[in-house]
């Protein structure tokens, strides 16, 4: 299962053999073993290759069929409480309990960047 979906995902992407050889830093030759099932790669080398082929290594390793990453979350916290018309659980945020929330993770980051007292 693992060197079919390997070589599955590798043509779907549009990679050589040798483009996700290179970018895992092993000879072609070794790749072309772990799609035929004659090697098996390193701990280090799936999680490399899940990298190049944008999947995760549990999809690889058969543990799950869901081959696609789930959309990357990167939304800035601050940016959605100057939006306005939020809630929490179905109650409406006012305008002071956003200001309350953003000084509160103001002090948060504040806090996370003094340093460590002995």
């Amino acid at each position: 299962m693992f060197g079919q979906r390997l070589k599955q995902l590798r043509k779907k992407r549009k990679l050589t053999m040798q483009e996700v050889a290179d970018y895992v830093g092993v000879a072609k030759s070794t790749y072309a073993g772990y799609e035929s099932g004659y090697r098996q790669p390193t701990i280090e080398s799936i999680q490399t290759i899940s990298r190049k082929l944008r999947t995760s290594a549990d999809y690889l390793l058969g543990l799950t069929d869901y081959a696609e990453l789930p959309a990357e979350i990167n939304h800035n916290a601050k940016e959605y409480l100057n939006i306005g018309k939020l809630h929490w659980d179905g109650v409406p945020l006012e305008k002071g309990d956003l200001e309350l929330i953003r000084s509160l993770m103001e002090r948060v980051l504040r806090d996370r960047s003094l340093p460590e007292e002995d």
